[in-house]
């Protein structure tokens, strides 16, 4: 029954991607086979794949991913009771040599690279992922997609989000990191059927609701100043609550209603504290932890906070794209070309997903045996799997011997790409003269 429902899976999967839907899908296969590669070529080299190796470049030249009907078919595969719980992220794929590249931008990164700033030249790419589980490494991505030189990561995430709930059965929750803690990214998700909870920063400055109208002059919109990082702006929580977290330990947890961001008067929050206190009941860090609720009714106050920590598991899916599933490794020549290949990333999640529990652990030497099998562990044993199931692909048909470059024709080189500044400061006017 576990079998069949991978097997279903895999033989719609297939049907989405197009042309050059056979070469494709068994380049899946190969790279979930496949430990370390060090050039797109070498996926070639695999037993699943039976096509040459100039077929790997031809298929995602040539395949078109249907990523509207790939992210349905992954949303089926989640369960219809209870609120599923979305994370969002975005992440860069560093290209910094690769001049004739169009549409590079400068991404943050974790390793400085130019400069000596944490910056690097390549193209972003947002994601919105299903988190499965209470605690594991689980992120299973809805949608991938590269933000373009003409949209930043919260409008890409907010366009993303209104993809993903539109075919969602029943309102979800969604956690984002502090970079989405911002007026723009709550005022536009207000017509969006989702409930957001999101980290903001401590030095951040959120209002009150303003008083009663005293029927002169315009009504104002804004309250008292609430600074999270000036107690003295504080207004009294309007309820406390101490608990011990089996692993965090003795945490405080604070709440305030009724605040907004200056610039999204119209949508309120519900602020949240959390703080880990000693033995003492004084704070073990220096900074507490600061959350906001936007959306309809909020969960207890002594579970909401938890949601925000599984969103680190998306963390854990950009490190499992990049060192496992090999995304950064090909040297590819044009955007759509890294787009296509960016949305077979989803796809070889969903399918070891599937496969968890019909998977035996298969640990290497060095390896400890494990009963919550991770993506890698499960990746380790895909083998036995695919033996089993088969693949919807079909096998290639001999055609020849290409002809080649035609002797004499000139080659041209291709034209360098100036990276794209997404801002960019306006000319300083310069003070007139009088004559």
């Amino acid at each position: 029954m576990k079998n069949a429902r991978l097997k279903e899976f895999r033989q719609v999967a297939y049907k989405y991607l197009g042309r050059a839907k056979d070469a494709t899908f068994e380049l899946t296969d190969a790279i979930l086979l496949t430990r370390n590669v060090y050039s797109l070529a070498d996926l070639s080299l695999s037993p699943v794949f039976r096509r040459k190796w100039p077929s790997i470049y031809e298929a995602l030249q040539d395949s078109r991913p249907q990523r509207q009907k790939l992210m349905q078919l992954y949303i089926k595969q989640i369960p219809a009771e209870g609120r599923p719980l979305l994370a969002g992220d975005h992440t860069n794929w560093s290209r910094p040599d690769a001049v004739t590249l169009q549409e590079r931008t400068y991404e943050h990164s974790g390793a400085s690279i130019a400069g000596n700033k944490p910056i690097t030249i390549g193209q972003g790419y947002s994601t919105i992922a299903w988190i499965p589980e209470k605690s594991g490494s689980w992120a299973l991505p809805l949608r991938h997609e590269r933000i373009t030189s003409g949209e930043s990561p919260i409008s890409k995430a907010i366009w993303q989000l209104k993809q993903v709930c539109k075919y969602l059965p029943t309102r979800p929750i969604s956690v984002w990191d502090s970079e989405y803690g911002c007026a723009p990214f709550i005022l536009k998700t207000a017509n969006i059927p989702v409930d957001i909870l999101v980290r903001l920063r401590s030095n951040l400055c959120l209002w009150g609701e303003p008083l009663a109208y005293s029927g002169k002059g315009r009504p104002k919109k804004h309250g008292d100043r609430f600074k999270l990082n000036e107690p003295t702006t504080w207004s009294e929580a309007t309820s406390v609550l101490e608990m011990n977290d089996p692993k965090l330990g003795h945490v405080r947890v604070s709440l305030w209603k009724d605040l907004h961001f200056r610039k999204a008067a119209t949508r309120p929050i519900l602020l949240i504290r959390v703080e880990r206190l000693d033995a003492q009941g004084n704070m073990r860090l220096s900074k507490p932890l600061w959350l906001a609720w936007a959306g309809e009714e909020m969960p207890p106050l002594e579970s909401v906070w938890c949601l925000y920590l599984r969103r680190f598991t998306i963390d854990h899916w950009y490190r499992f794209l990049k060192q496992r599933l090999h995304w950064t490794v090909p040297n590819l020549s044009t955007p759509k070309q890294c787009e296509r290949w960016s949305d077979l990333m989803p796809l070889m999640t969903w399918e070891l997903w599937l496969a968890r529990d019909i998977v035996t652990d298969n640990p290497l030497p060095w390896q400890k045996s494990i009963d919550n099998l991770t993506p890698g562990r499960v990746a380790q044993s895909m083998g036995a799997v695919f033996a089993v199931i088969g693949t919807p692909a079909l096998p290639p048909k001999p055609r020849g011997k290409s002809p080649g470059w035609q002797p004499g024709k000139k080659r041209h080189r291709k034209n360098r790409c100036p990276i794209v500044k997404k801002t960019v400061t306006p000319p300083r006017k310069e003070p007139s003269v009088a004559v």
